[in-house]
C-alpha cells in the first residue's frame, strides 16, 4: 500500500539535501591557488578568480586597490589587480560578496613556476650543499602542486602556499640565489613528476599544431583498457602503488589537465622547465606501441625542439601573457645512448647521444623571452640523476636577474658567433666571451673538426682573445666543427664569470 506520509518526508529530505548541496557549491570561494602566505607577482596585472553564486557581486581589496566584478551565470568570477610593488611585509586580501573571505600574510615579489620530470623533482634533502642553504633562506615561499591526473581540464588544483622552501633542489637553489641577488621575495609554484614526457604536460588542443601528438591522443582516447585502469587507480581508497604511479605519470595530456591548467592565469614572471630525459629514447621518430615499450610513444630528440617551442607558445596563450618568460635547463652530461644503441662512447661527437636533445632545446632561443641554462660541464656519465644541482640554480638565477630584473651582469657562457676559415685552421668567434679562458688553465677541450669526408677528428685548440683557433694534423683543411657535441664531453672553456661555453655544431648533416 502506498504510504503518503513517507513519500512526503522523502521529498522534503531530498529537497533539503539539494538546497544544502546547491548552497555549498555557490558559496564564495577563491581558487585554491589563492590562500594564506601566497606570493603575488609584482609589476604585472594580477588576476584573482574563483566561484560564487551566479551573478553575485564580488569585491577584492588589497594593497590600496579595490576591484569589483559580477560573477557569471555559472558562478565564475575574476578581477585583475593593477601592478603591485614588491613587498616583504605580509598583508591581507579581502574578498567579499554575500560572505567574506580573508587571505592573510601575502607578499609581493617574483613568482616562478618550476616544472618538469625527475631532475626537477629531485629533492633538496639529497643535495647537502643545497640543504645547507635552508638556514640562510628568507622571503621564499612555495606552493607544491599535488601529483595527480585528470581526463578533463580541471578548474582547481590541490596544494597550499607555505612559508618554506620548495621541495625541489633546483627550484630552491634558483629561488635562493634569485632572492639573494634581488632582495625581493620569491614564490615558487612547483609542479613536476618524475619520468613524465613533454606530451604529459600538453593541453589536448595541441593536436591541432603537432600531428604526431594528434596520433598519440587518438590512440590514448581509443585505449579503453588504459582509461579503465587509470580510473581504478584514481578511485583506490588507499592511494596507488609505485608501479601505478609510474603508469599514471607516463601518460599523455592528463598531467597538464590536473596539475598545470588550474594554475593559469596566475600571475608569474615565467616558468622554469627541466625535462627532456624521457624524450631521449629515440634519435628521431615515434615507435609503434608494444607491450614492452608502451611508454615510449613520445617525440624523438630531433622533433623535441619544435614540440617545445609550440608548447611554450601554447602556455603563453593559456597564461594570457605573450611575454611570459621560459627558462629551459639543458640536459647535462650523461653517457648512455638511445634505445636502439644504449652503449656509446660518451665523448664521441657522432653517437646517438643527448647532444641531439641539447641542440633541440637550444632551438627555443629563436623565441623572445627564452633562455637555456647551460649544464654541459655538469652531470654524471652513469647516473641520470646527478647531484650537482647547485650550479643549475645559480645559473638560472643569473639568467632571471639579467633577463627579467634588468641587471647588467654576464649571465651567459660563450656562444658561437661565427667561424672564419683561414687555410688550415678555423677561427671560432664567440659572444659573451669576456675573459675567455679554460677552467683548468689547459688547452681548450671538446672541439672536433672534419672536412667533406665527414671523418671527425679531435682538434688542437688555443685561445686568442675572445676566439679559439682550431687545427688538426689529420684534417688538412677543416671545414666543420662540433663542440661539446657528445653525451658526456670533457670541456673546460669558460668566460670571466666561469660560465661554460654552449655546445654547437656547424655542419647540417642528419646523422
Amino acid at each position: 500500500m502506498f504510504n503518503t506520509t513517507c513519500f512526503v518526508k522523502m521529498i522534503i529530505l531530498l529537497t533539503l539535501t539539494m538546497m544544502n548541496t546547491s548552497s555549498f557549491a555557490q558559496q564564495l570561494r577563491p581558487a585554491r591557488i589563492f590562500n594564506d602566505h601566497m606570493v603575488l607577482q609584482r609589476e604585472k596585472a594580477v588576476p584573482i578568480w574563483g566561484m560564487s553564486s551566479p551573478q553575485e557581486e564580488i569585491t577584492v581589496t588589497f594593497a590600496g586597490q579595490k576591484k569589483t566584478t559580477q560573477a557569471g551565470e555559472d558562478g565564475k568570477w575574476m578581477v585583475k589587480l593593477g601592478p603591485l610593488e614588491a613587498s616583504a611585509k605580509g598583508r591581507n586580501m579581502t574578498i567579499s560578496g554575500k560572505s567574506e573571505v580573508i587571505i592573510s600574510d601575502i607578499l609581493v615579489g617574483e613568482v616562478w613556476i618550476c616544472s618538469g620530470q625527475s631532475n626537477m623533482q629531485f629533492p633538496v634533502s639529497a643535495v647537502p650543499e643545497i640543504k645547507g642553504l635552508i638556514p640562510f633562506a628568507k622571503n621564499i615561499r612555495s606552493f607544491e602542486v599535488k601529483r595527480t591526473v585528470a581526463f578533463e581540464e580541471m578548474e582547481d588544483v590541490s596544494g597550499k602556499w607555505e612559508i618554506t622552501h620548495p621541495s625541489s633542489a633546483v627550484a630552491f637553489s634558483f629561488a635562493y640565489f634569485l632572492e639573494s641577488i634581488s632582495g625581493i621575495p620569491v614564490g615558487i609554484i612547483h609542479a613536476s613528476w618524475g619520468s613524465s614526457s613533454i606530451e604529459a604536460w600538453m593541453p589536448k588542443d595541441m593536436t591541432e599544431t603537432l600531428p604526431y601528438f594528434k596520433t598519440i591522443m587518438e590512440d590514448f582516447d581509443a585505449d579503453t583498457l588504459t582509461q579503465n585502469r587509470i580510473q581504478r587507480i584514481l578511485g583506490a581508497p588507499n592511494g596507488w602503488t609505485r608501479q601505478e604511479d609510474i603508469f599514471l605519470r607516463r601518460q599523455p595530456n592528463i598531467l597538464y589537465n590536473a596539475m598545470m591548467k588550474p594554475l593559469a592565469p596566475y600571475a608569474s614572471r615565467g616558468l622554469v622547465w627541466y625535462q627532456g630525459e624521457r624524450n631521449t629514447r629515440y634519435l628521431s621518430g615515434m615507435p609503434e606501441i608494444t607491450e614492452e615499450n608502451w611508454f615510449h610513444r613520445v617525440a624523438g630528440m630531433k622533433e623535441y625542439g619544435e614540440a617545445l617551442s609550440q608548447w611554450i607558445l601554447r602556455y603563453r596563450q593559456e597564461w594570457q601573457n605573450k611575454e611570459m618568460n621560459f627558462m629551459v635547463v639543458m640536459l647535462p652530461g650523461y653517457g648512455k645512448g638511445t634505445t636502439t644503441k644504449p652503449g656509446i662512447d660518451p665523448e664521441d661527437p657522432t653517437e646517438e647521444s643527448w647532444a641531439w636533445m641539447r641542440e633541440s632545446q637550444l632551438q627555443v632561443l629563436e623565441l623572445l623571452n627564452t633562455a637555456v641554462a647551460n649544464t654541459i660541464d655538469l652531470g654524471d656519465v652513469k647516473n641520470v640523476h646527478p647531484k650537482d644541482k647547485l650550479p643549475i640554480g645559480q645559473r638560472l638565477a643569473l639568467l632571471a636577474a639579467k633577463n627579467t630584473l634588468g641587471l647588467d651582469i654576464l649571465a651567459l657562457g660563450p656562444m658561437l658567433k661565427r667561424v672564419d676559415l683561414q687555410g688550415d685552421k678555423l677561427v671560432v668567434h664567440f659572444d659573451y666571451a669576456s675573459g675567455l679562458k679554460t677552467s683548468d688553465g689547459k688547452a681548450p677541450r671538446g672541439f672536433w673538426v672534419t672536412d667533406d669526408s665527414k671523418k671527425w677528428e679531435s682538434a688542437d685548440a688555443r685561445i686568442e682573445g675572445e676566439s679559439v683557433i682550431l687545427t688538426s694534423p689529420k684534417i688538412k683543411q677543416p671545414k666543420y666543427i662540433r663542440y661539446a657535441f657528445a653525451g658526456k664531453p670533457s670541456v673546460n672553456l669558460v668566460n670571466a664569470s666561469e660560465l661554460p661555453a654552449y655546445p654547437f655544431r656547424t655542419d647540417d648533416w642528419e646523422e
